[in-house]
């Protein structure tokens, strides 16, 4: 009677302890995210308020955006250098028309066709040519960054039409309407990667391509088209990051390269490929923002801000990784 009471114990404990690691698994990254926000507000109660909160709104949703592609091509075992290079000239696009909102259509489908053959030449480097695809995106990066100062002679001039600039800067009732944008966007995404059969294909190929070609997947399409997907969102993000900084330059999205790859990991998105979601790559974005707004609200030296960021990166993709060993 003790041993099956003992037994019984331990069994109880076990679950307690499995149920426990599952809530980590599946919430962690939510959870760190709040408290993120909780201790930022205990610190500055202004981190808080309409004004501030409806800025890193807007400053997240071009990144999430970004993400939402990044976090495609991970799941399929790659990763895009180039969506940094694809916004920029994206940008670039936006300000070499009139400047009015007659153009913002064309403008729209020149940016889209431009994110979509950067992704699909991507694609094929990667699946065709068996480049590394760290090496095929850094290549595309650098051949796009050579198309713009050629066009451009180092300086881009004209004005993003009035339409992009509201999309990008302005608000209604306090909602940022790129935040808008953003949301529409990581529904449609989310719903193709995670209740259509091509979800359903990005994750059997980005778990083992192998298999995925004998349960008669096109694992290389997938890819491909996951790389466009990922070049096409790129667009639209320097789209609107164009309306929202208002100046465009040859460097337009500098650095979110890194941090949509930062971000989808932070989020839960295995860079071994075929695990990972939309909704915990974009709460990997949200802790970026909120990251780089806190360290400005309490006044850190950029020094000091650097490293806090770099730590905190650090803690949560570590917590992440213990919570599913």
């Amino acid at each position: 009677m003790a041993i099956a009471k003992a037994n019984a114990a331990v069994s109880a404990s076990s679950s307690a302890g499995m149920r426990a690691g599952d809530i980590g698994k599946k919430y962690g990254i939510y959870l760190f995210l709040l408290v993120a926000i909780l201790v930022t507000t205990a610190v500055s109660p202004t981190f808080l308020s309409p004004a501030n909160v409806s800025n890193m709104l807007m400053q997240l949703a071009p990144l999430a955006i970004v993400v939402i592609g990044q976090t495609f091509v991970i799941l399929v075992r790659g990763l895009d250098l180039s969506v940094a290079s694809v916004m920029a000239t994206a940008a670039v696009i936006a300000t070499s028309f009139n400047g009015q909102n007659s153009d913002a259509a064309l403008i729209l489908l020149a940016c889209i066709g431009m994110g979509a053959a950067t992704g699909l030449a991507n694609g094929l480097l990667v699946t065709k040519r068996n480049v590394s695809p760290f090496l095929a995106t850094l290549a595309t990066m650098i051949v796009l960054q050579g198309f713009r100062f050629a066009a451009t002679q180092g300086a881009p001039s004209g004005n993003v039409p009035p339409i992009y600039r509201l999309i990008g800067s302005a608000t209604l009732s306090g909602v940022p309407y790129n935040l808008m944008v953003m949301v529409v966007l990581a529904i449609i995404f989310a719903v193709l990667l995670h209740r259509a059969a091509f979800g359903r294909r990005v994750y059997i190929t980005g778990g083992n391509p192998i298999t995925a070609r004998l349960v008669g997947i096109a694992a290389d399409r997938v890819t491909i088209i996951c790389y466009m997907i990922c070049g096409v969102l790129a667009a639209v993000a320097g789209l609107v990051l164009s309306g929202f900084v208002g100046v465009v330059d040859n460097f337009v999205g500098r650095g979110f390269e890194l941090d949509s790859i930062v971000a989808a990991v932070m989020g839960g998105v295995a860079l071994s490929g075929g695990r990972g979601t939309i909704p915990g790559a974009l709460a990997g974005a949200a802790i970026l923002v909120v990251l780089s707004n806190a360290v400005v609200m309490v006044g850190m030296p950029v020094q000091l801000q650097i490293i806090v960021k770099g730590v905190v990166i650090i803690v949560a993709a570590s917590l992440y990784v213990r919570t599913v060993r």
